[in-house]
C-alpha cells in the first residue's frame, strides 16, 4: 500500500497538522472539506497507522503521526530540491560544476564569487580542486571539472577557451634572517645562485622554467607548504605579493632588488574545453570572478 503513498497526502497531513484543524487545512489549501478528510484517511491506510486522534473537537497528533509529520516535512523539502534542480538543468545549468583552482589565485576573491554563485544556484552542487601548475589543466582535459583557474602560460596550451581574469604579481623575498637580506644594493645572478631556491613542482610536460634561476633547488607542490619553508630561512623565491603582503609589512619578508630582474607577472585565465559552451553556473561563476577582480579585491 505505501506505493499508494503521495507527495499531496504528505503536504496535507503537514497542513492539518500546522493549523490544527480539517477546516483551517480545507481553507488553506482552497479545497472542500472532505477532500482532506479523504486524504488523511487514505493517507492513514497506506500507512496502516492512525495519524490523527478525532475524539475532540480538533484533531490531534498522535505520537505516530507526530514523526511521520516530521518525515514528511523532509520529503517535502527534498521534493521541493529535486523539483528547483530539475528546472534549473532545462534551463541549462549543470548537474554538476567541477572547478580546479591553482592556489596563486586569491582565496578571498574566490570564496566571495562562490558564495554568490551558492546564493544564485543553491542547488547546483560545486566540487572544487585546489592544485597548481599543470594540475588543473590535466583535470580539465580529462573530463573531472568544467572550468580550471590557473595561467596557460605555465603549460603553454594553446587548444583551450580561456577567459582573462587578472594579472599576479611575482615578486622576489627572503625571510628577514637569510643571508641575502643582508645584501645592499641590486644582487646579482651570481649571488642568487649560491643559495637554495624554492620552486613550485611543475607536473606540466615541458617544465615551467620562467623565474628559475638557482642551481640548488628545492621543490614544493603546495604554495602554502612553500611558504613555511620560506618564512623559517630556507631560501628564497618569487611569490605573489597578494599572498605574502602582511610577511612584508611586519618586516618577517624581505624583497629582493635582483640587477637582472625584479620580479614578474603571471596572467591567470578562467579556462575551458575549445568549443564546449559553458552552463549557468559555470557562466556565472566566471563573471562573478571578473566582477570582484575589477573592484580590486586584494590582488
Amino acid at each position: 500500500m505505501l506505493d499508494t503513498l503521495t507527495l499531496d497526502q504528505l503536504r496535507v497531513l503537514v497542513m492539518v497538522a500546522d493549523v490544527g484543524s480539517f477546516s483551517g487545512a480545507s481553507r488553506r489549501l482552497q479545497r472542500v472539506q472532505s477532500a482532506i478528510s479523504k486524504s488523511i484517511r487514505t493517507l492513514e491506510d497506506a500507512l496502516s497507522i492512525q495519524v490523527f486522534d478525532r475524539a475532540g473537537k480538533y484533531p490531534v497528533l498522535t505520537p505516530a503521526g507526530s514523526a511521520l509529520v516530521d518525515d514528511a516535512r523532509k520529503l517535502l523539502r527534498d521534493a521541493d530540491v529535486l523539483k528547483s534542480r530539475a528546472r534549473g538543468m532545462a534551463e541549462g545549468l549543470e548537474p554538476e560544476l567541477g572547478l580546479a583552482v591553482d592556489p596563486l589565485f586569491p582565496n578571498e576573491v574566490l570564496m566571495r564569487a562562490l558564495r554568490e554563485l551558492e546564493t544564485e544556484f543553491p542547488t547546483l552542487p560545486i566540487r572544487l580542486v585546489t592544485a597548481g601548475l599543470g594540475v588543473p589543466e590535466r583535470h580539465l582535459r580529462e573530463g573531472a571539472v568544467a572550468v580550471a583557474v590557473y595561467s596557460l602560460e605555465t603549460t603553454g596550451a594553446d587548444d583551450l577557451d580561456a577567459t582573462f581574469l587578472v594579472t599576479i604579481d611575482m615578486v622576489p623575498v627572503v625571510a628577514a634572517g637569510h643571508p641575502l637580506a643582508r645584501l645592499h644594493g641590486p644582487i646579482g645572478r651570481e649571488d642568487l645562485t649560491r643559495h637554495v631556491q624554492l620552486v613550485l613542482s611543475d607536473t606540466g610536460p615541458a617544465g615551467w622554467q620562467r623565474g628559475l634561476v638557482s642551481q640548488k633547488i628545492w621543490r614544493f607542490a603546495d604554495v602554502y607548504v612553500r611558504l613555511e619553508f620560506l618564512l623559517a630561512g630556507f631560501g628564497w623565491c618569487n611569490m605573489p605579493r597578494h599572498l605574502i603582503s602582511p610577511a612584508l609589512a611586519d618586516g618577517r619578508l624581505v624583497q629582493l632588488e635582483i640587477r637582472e630582474q625584479t620580479g614578474f607577472q603571471l596572467p591567470l585565465q578562467a579556462v575551458r574545453l575549445s568549443g564546449k559552451l559553458p552552463g549557468l553556473g559555470a557562466s556565472a561563476l566566471i563573471r562573478n570572478l571578473q566582477t570582484l577582480l575589477k573592484q580590486g579585491e586584494d590582488v
